[in-house]
């Protein structure tokens, strides 16, 4: 089977940034927590949760919500933590929605490997945006990803999302 090759330079010193930050602290994600949110590329923080872009997103815009506790099983976080991933989510969505105009939103929680949780020590909630004129099924048929920004721009574009929706209150 043939695979056709999109180059993404921009992507590997960021991808080698990640993994290096992992190796120092055992969990990645638990890694890029304790990081500058520029650096980490981290949207939002609450008292229990941070919201991150995603490294491999399925769409500009792709987010995770985690808690900053480190647990990998969703029976094992407290109600408030759940509660505030929820919320968070939430939140996510509204900035999303204002920022990106997507015609729908995939949210959801891969637990464990079998699960589909591609680091699954580190529980997370993926919100994604989506729209009817997708190219990005060619992750099935082609295997690859077409997305028109980088990874830096969608965390200002979004930032300043956030920005400006706890600027009018919600």
């Amino acid at each position: 089977m043939y695979v056709e090759s999109l180059w993404a330079g921009w992507r590997s010193d960021y991808i080698a940034g990640r993994s290096d930050k992992a190796a120092e602290n055992g969990c990645l994600f638990c890694s890029l927590a304790l990081l500058d949110d520029k650096e980490a590329l981290i949207l939002d923080r609450t008292e229990l949760t941070f919201t991150i872009m995603n490294a491999f997103p399925y769409s500009s815009g792709h987010v995770m919500v985690l808690p900053k506790r480190h647990e990998s099983e969703l029976t094992e976080l407290t109600t408030d933590e759940a509660s505030e991933i929820m919320v968070a989510a939430q939140r996510a969505a509204r900035v999303l929605e204002a920022t990106y105009f997507p015609e729908g939103l995939n949210i959801g929680i891969n637990v464990g490997s079998a699960g589909g949780a591609g680091l699954p020590e580190h529980l997370h909630t993926h919100v994604v945006p989506r729209w009817r004129s997708d190219t990005n099924f060619m992750a099935s048929v082609a295997q690859v990803r077409v997305l028109p920004e980088t990874l830096n721009e969608s965390w200002s574009r979004l930032r300043d999302g956030y920005a400006a929706l706890t600027a009018s209150g919600a």
